[in-house]
């Protein structure tokens, strides 16, 4: 009499699996500090088909996930989820979707929304047939970001989804690797081209924009740095990064630059995708932006950050990771409100964050 051997299993007790449902909501930068959690999913899955359950903005075919991830390996595919929908219809179209899928693992990325609303999430994906669940933050530790005591901070997020996936393996959050965007050499090629002769000489990369009115710093602010890092630094190169409704603030930013005997300039804003972006960012020295996606982009490439924060989110939560990054933060009373407009206190956070403070920062990691 013979037996079969048992089947293998991950760190995490669950056979081997043929695809795996991700769930993880939001914008470019939410997608951007999920990176080493994903590398994880696919050591832990490296045979799976792995799909996203994620947000897709209203008339637009693509997630902001996948101007990331695609070319990656991580993720195969894009489920559709309509964010804060009640509509029964959606949710039996989305019930249906995944049921028809027949995922055998659910991986949760969510952000932090209450243990509530995490166990409806867990029961609704129970309902879709999904047997083996990983990472849904069914108590207040998985949901909050811990005290550090050694760094006297909270924990980043990045940290904080790794954690409630650690059955799955180790992250290695401070391996490069972790963070890698599998930048394809078209993707290199296309964002040398676009940089030029930048790409022969030390380069500073700037992005000056911002969605969000409560995380702007100002134009002015902008122009009066560029002036005095082009006195700093007039043997660098400038590249001005972000979409192409931020391409005029980004010149009147980069004359300040020009008037002040700064070296060449190239502007590409809205003339790369991220990837792209990414790409060039890697050529530069430093980084210097807003709290935004494009920092964290730099981030990936493991180019050093400069970063101007409004305290409208708690400290080192959405920081970029790594220590080779400095971070502007005026923890002001108001600290921690989430608005996304700020009339009241008029950014006094932000905007009380001089040129000369930038300056020092960007002194100490260039020299």
């Amino acid at each position: 009499m013979t037996t079969e051997p048992l089947p293998r299993t991950t760190a995490a007790g669950i056979p081997p699996a043929k695809r795996v449902l991700i769930y993880r909501l939001g914008s470019l930068g939410d997608t951007l500090v999920a990176l080493p959690a994903l590398h994880l999913v696919a050591r832990a899955f490296p045979n799976a088909e792995r799909r996203m359950l994620t947000n897709f903005p209203v008339n637009v075919k693509a997630p902001p996930a996948a101007a990331i991830l695609e070319d990656t390996g991580l993720v195969h595919g894009f489920i559709r989820y309509a964010v804060g929908t009640r509509s029964v219809i959606e949710l039996a179209k989305l019930w249906w979707t995944i049921r028809r899928w027949q995922p055998d693992v659910l991986v949760y990325l969510g952000s932090s929304r209450g243990v509530a609303s995490a166990q409806r999430d867990a029961r609704f994906f129970r309902l879709c047939g999904i047997r083996h669940v990983v990472g849904v933050p069914l108590s207040e530790d998985m949901q909050q970001n811990r005290w550090q005591e050694d760094a006297q901070a909270l924990e980043p997020e990045a940290e904080r989804l790794v954690r409630n996936i650690a059955s799955l393996g180790d992250a290695r959050l401070d391996d490069p690797a972790s963070w890698d965007l599998h930048l394809t050499d078209e993707e290199k090629a296309c964002a040398d081209a676009a940089l030029g002769s930048l790409c022969e000489m030390p380069l500073i990369a700037v992005s000056v924009g911002t969605k969000v009115q409560s995380k702007d710093w100002g134009r002015d602010n902008w122009r009066a740095l560029l002036a005095r890092l082009a006195v700093l630094y007039p043997r660098y190169g400038l590249a001005l990064s972000g979409a192409p409704e931020e391409s005029e603030a980004s010149e009147f930013a980069g004359d300040g630059w020009r008037q002040s005997g700064g070296g060449p300039v190239v502007n590409l804003c809205g003339r790369l995708t991220p990837r792209e972006s990414a790409a060039a960012f890697r050529h530069a020295r430093i980084f210097i932006g807003h709290d935004s996606g494009p920092m964290h982009l730099a981030a990936a490439v493991q180019t050093p950050c400069v970063a101007i924060f409004a305290a409208r989110n708690k400290p080192r939560v959405w920081f970029p990771y790594g220590s080779m990054h400095r971070v502007l933060y005026h923890k002001t009373e108001c600290w921690g409100c989430g608005l996304e407009t700020c009339v009241v206190e008029r950014k006094r956070c932000l905007t009380s964050i001089t040129v000369e403070e930038v300056a020092t920062e960007v002194r100490a990691i260039l020299g």
